[in-house]
């Protein structure tokens, strides 16, 4: 279907191109795989955008959803309400929490999530005596949604472009070496730092995966320092990771905070949620403190349907050990394409993703077209690499079919 002349603005794209060529669409899913409205089939590579974990099609979803909205379809968590749904959704999160005892903040997405991380942190140490530490830390290639306090702290130049300064207190510091953040506070000063926001893995800046006990070392660093850790789980929330609900969790982080979304209702409507542990909760809960934030749809009762149903297939067909199946199985599909000439490199080997770095960069957002030649619908991500973050329930030979895909449109 051509888009020339249509009303729509698409996100993060070339719109006179996209206008020009026409866009892609998508009309349906099942499982794994996508078609669109030419009735062609395609190998969903990247989960839509890193949130479909259960796959596309699950009527179990929308039957709870739907069941909600002719209940009660929303109403406001300000003050004292919450619907029904809603707090039970909290409750049942804050039991597979990487810290125990954590609260559940309700937003509306990742971006909303992040932002809500970074202003809890500033307020939290103004509740405890020192309104002097406001800074937040970002690293180089990161990505942190599209708010003001998520682009102005995610490592990604281009996306700050033609804004001017967003957030004078964001500071970045290098993705791969925890010095960088010892540097920094040795720059700055522990007692200006608010909170240090990172990634397990990074996502959209190119899918990186973190060196080998760097998030442990950045983590002891934060505590050494008196500086609020975040871990940004929107990517790797709810089983991306590989065998566990979080990174978080399997890497024994410990947060103060995790921001998270996508996978929470495997994208069948938006939603995101805040982890935040008692220590940051502690002086909120006491009494007396008013922290006046909050989303109109934050914790949507049809939301909260969602993500119910979604844990619910999530435990009952054991997906976190299909995430760690594909974490092995990826690797082992996708790591022999760095021989081809075309290829630079494969990041691979930890949680259900991979990437395929294209030796020139310029070729990537060509190559997703091509992709779609080979009944792949897959993604360009950071500067050059191809994105490959599957549902969990695509079948090893679905990955082997895509692996071969790929290789065929390498030519």
């Amino acid at each position: 279907m051509s888009s020339q002349g249509s009303a729509l603005w698409h996100g993060f794209a070339d719109m006179g191109a996209v206008q020009q060529a026409g866009a892609f669409v998508v009309s349906r899913g099942e499982g794994a795989y996508i078609w669109d409205d030419q009735d062609n089939r395609y190998l969903d590579a990247t989960a839509g955008l890193w949130f479909t974990n259960v796959g596309h099609g699950r009527t179990e979803i929308a039957d709870a959803v739907a069941t909600q909205l002719s209940t009660i379809a929303h109403y406001s968590n300000f003050g004292d309400f919450v619907p029904e749904t809603t707090a039970a959704l909290a409750e049942r999160l804050a039991a597979i929490a990487p810290v125990p005892g954590s609260k559940i903040f309700f937003t509306s997405g990742g971006s909303d999530s992040v932002d809500t991380a970074a202003k809890l942190a500033r307020r939290y140490w103004h509740e405890m005596g020192k309104p002097g530490k406001r800074i937040v830390v970002g690293r180089q290639k990161a990505y942190h949604g599209m708010h003001v306090a998520g682009t102005a702290l995610a490592g990604i130049p281009v996306n700050r472009e033609g804004y001017g300064e967003l957030m004078a207190d964001a500071r970045t510091v290098a993705w791969d070496d925890a010095k960088g953040l010892l540097e920094l506070i040795e720059r700055e000063g522990a007692d200006s730092i608010a909170a240090f926001f990172c990634e397990p893995i990074i996502g959209a800046g190119g899918i990186y995966l973190p060196p080998e006990g760097y998030l442990r070392e950045v983590r002891e660093i934060c505590r050494d320092h008196d500086i609020l850790f975040v871990v940004d789980e929107v990517v790797t929330g709810f089983g991306r990771i590989g065998g566990s609900w979080f990174a978080s969790t399997r890497f024994d982080l410990q947060p103060d905070m995790v921001t998270t979304a996508k996978g929470l209702t495997s994208g069948y409507v938006p939603m995101g949620a805040v982890f935040i542990a008692p220590k940051v909760a502690e002086p909120f809960f006491a009494g007396g403190v008013w922290w006046r934030h909050g989303y109109t749809y934050g914790g949507h009762a049809g939301a909260a349907a969602a993500a119910m149903a979604t844990l619910d297939i999530m435990e009952r067909e054991n997906l976190l050990a299909e995430s760690a199946r594909l974490e092995r199985t990826l690797h082992e599909q996708f790591a022999p394409l760095a021989a081809h000439p075309r290829v630079q490199e494969v990041r691979s080997g930890l949680g259900a993703v991979a990437a395929v770095q294209l030796a020139d960069p310029a070729e990537a957002l060509p190559f997703v077209k091509t992709l779609r030649e080979f009944g792949i619908s897959g993604r360009a991500a950071g500067v050059g690499a191809m994105q490959f973050s599957p549902s969990f329930v695509m079948t090893d030979e679905q990955v082997a079919e895509m692996a071969a895909g790929v290789l065929a449109a390498l030519g």
